[in-house]
């Protein structure tokens, strides 16, 4: 069963401390100030490795005082707090830019039984992919991003599904369908070939979202994804 300490151990690179260093991911980034995911059973979180450790140790004390999640569209209890321990890391003296450091969703895990797609291939090459998606390099995918299921027209994948983050653990998956090819039912079909392909590769497939993000939601529903989590971060 997937768990809110395994969102964060596969969405973040921890030190020795269990604070953040980075993404988990090619070509990672710093990853938020703090994230807090809640289960029906759990509460979990991680500060970043730069907070100061005086702000750590109050922002621990409040984390603990958090109770699992009862409705997971609702945010942290203390969220409030949290973000007055922080905000003069990322704007001090603006506090009108509060919601804009704030971001929450759900987090999925997937059914046993997925339907495999005769349509979909696996991609090993970047060219191909930046036919009709930007910002893929080469080399990214051996790097951690495999494996890329995708369905192809013309010779080029129109719809993607990766490792947006990998642990040796568990994934997490990105999902992409060029603009062009929207509406005609690709990505769950992609999603649920990328999930098998995880769980043969002895990872457990997560997936995960905004709740302002219908379409990804739209996906969740298709593939009768269950929600184990939700996610809060404060980001800077």
């Amino acid at each position: 069963m997937s768990t809110p300490d395994l969102y964060i151990e596969t969405s973040f690179v921890l030190d020795d401390n269990g604070r953040i260093v980075s993404t988990r991911e090619p070509f990672a980034k710093r990853g938020p100030l703090l994230t807090i995911v809640k289960s029906l059973q759990a509460c979990a979180w991680a500060v970043r490795a730069d907070v100061p450790p005086v702000l750590v140790s109050e922002i621990d004390r409040l984390a603990q005082a958090e109770q699992p999640a009862v409705n997971f569209e609702q945010g942290p209890a203390q969220s409030h707090r949290f973000i007055a321990l922080l905000i003069r890391r990322i704007a001090p003296g603006e506090a009108s830019v509060r919601k804009t450091m704030e971001s929450d969703g759900p987090a999925f895990e997937f059914p046993k039984e997925l339907v495999q797609s005769p349509d979909v291939v696996v991609v090993e090459d970047e060219q191909l992919l930046n036919r009709n998606f930007s910002g893929w390099i080469p080399g990214e995918i051996e790097a951690g991003r495999a494996p890329v299921m995708a369905i192809v027209e013309d010779g080029y994948p129109v719809s993607v599904c990766f490792c947006a983050r990998r642990s040796d653990t568990a994934a997490e998956a990105g999902v992409e369908t060029a603009e062009a090819y929207r509406g005609r039912g690709y990505a769950p079909l992609v999603t649920a070939a990328w999930a098998l392909a995880v769980r043969k590769s002895g990872r457990v497939p997560l997936y995960s979202t905004s709740w302002s993000n219908k379409s990804s939601l739209a996906v969740a529903r298709k593939l009768n994804l269950v929600t184990y989590a939700c996610s809060w971060a404060l980001n800077d």
